[in-house]
């Protein structure tokens, strides 16, 4: 199993709204690097659910439901998109600044590519990062 984790911006995309509808695609990925990420993700991978711009903080867990497949929203063909399903909320969101102030969490991409909408995460930065959130 791998782990990934989303960003997405609460006023656009939130964790209640992905509780709500359960499982939905997630599109509108324009980066390279982060459509590499998802065309290697795999059904069951888990995930952090990350409120990017306000809240900037881990707020709940996810799974890979569908695999990579094309983005109904790029005109280009060039993205894709994967589903994901709601799993948990984190029983204490972890903020951002509590994970940059973890040494062991100091290479985790969320602190070292900030800026990356859907990166990898290592099985210990799971681990730290759901302790830290009460999992």
């Amino acid at each position: 199993m791998n782990y990934w984790l989303y960003k997405s911006e609460p006023f656009k995309w939130s964790w209640d709204q992905q509780v709500a509808k359960g499982t939905e695609h997630w599109d509108g990925v324009r980066n390279y690097e982060a459509r590499n990420n998802m065309k290697a993700m795999k059904i069951g991978d888990k995930g952090f659910f990350y409120h990017s711009n306000k809240g900037l903080e881990i707020v709940g867990i996810v799974e890979v439901a569908k695999e990579y497949y094309p983005d109904h929203t790029d005109k280009s063909g060039k993205f894709g998109m994967v589903d994901i399903k709601a799993i948990k909320p984190m029983p204490k969101p972890v903020a951002l600044e509590d994970i940059k102030n973890n040494p062991d969490l100091a290479e985790m991409a969320l602190v070292k590519r900030s800026r990356l909408s859907v990166s990898p995460v290592t099985k210990e930065e799971w681990d730290i990062v759901c302790k830290m959130g009460g999992l």
